[in-house]
């Protein structure tokens, strides 16, 4: 847990919403192009069929259900261990996601397409109407199910959730870090790789403390 992260706490708790907006305005300003004569953001952005984009709008979604799942279990538990690591998620993932949609707005490319999921890796993925728009993504029973749990019930289930989620967004972020020819893109999707590997292994030993598995 770093000390940036740390000192976001209280915002967290003031209010998530607030929290989120004021990452993503944030990350808005500081990613924009430059739109100086000879340099606009259309000289540069990549197709709107390429890697970077479809994984900058796919893995938008993707982060906005982890960073939901985290606000749910951070007040359905007072388990220290389990709201850190919530926080975390929180702060990393809204301000990723601010990122990729301010590059989106720079590129001068929608934030979201009519193609199906996952297009830009070779194989798309049909959304099975249960809320899960991609794979790794909880449905929307399993939302509503971690909604109703508390204390050692709610960890878990959060912990398996976001397991799943954090493997499925590892292997699009891996996809990512090999294909896309931003290395604004390439940079954040292999810091992602690493990122969600490192919490994987933790959430696998917070599970086993819980008696559990992922």
């Amino acid at each position: 847990m770093t000390p940036a992260l740390r000192s976001a706490r209280p915002m967290v708790l003031a209010g998530g919403t607030v929290l989120l907006l004021a990452l993503g305005l944030i990350a808005l300003m500081l990613v924009r192009p430059s739109t100086s004569a000879g340099s606009g953001p259309a000289a540069t952005a990549p197709p709107d069929s390429s890697v970077d984009v479809g994984f900058a709008r796919d893995m938008s979604v993707h982060h906005q259900q982890a960073v939901e799942m985290s606000f749910i279990v951070r007040d359905r538990t007072s388990d220290e261990a389990v709201r850190l690591l919530a926080y975390d998620i929180i702060n990393t993932q809204a301000n990723q996601r601010g990122m990729m949609l301010g590059w989106l707005e720079g590129w001068g490319r929608a934030k979201s397409s009519g193609a199906e999921p996952m297009a830009w890796m070779g194989h798309s993925f049909t959304p099975r109407g249960d809320g899960s728009l991609m794979p790794g993504m909880a449905t929307d029973g399993e939302l509503d199910e971690l909604r109703a749990a508390k204390g050692k019930k709610a960890e878990v289930l959060f912990l398996k959730l976001m397991t799943v989620h954090h493997r499925a967004g590892a292997e699009m972020a891996r996809a990512a870090a090999a294909s896309a020819d931003t290395e604004l893109i390439r940079n954040l999707a292999a810091g992602m790789v690493k990122g969600q590997q490192s919490e994987i292994g933790l959430m696998a030993d917070m599970l086993e403390k819980r008696g559990a598995k992922p």
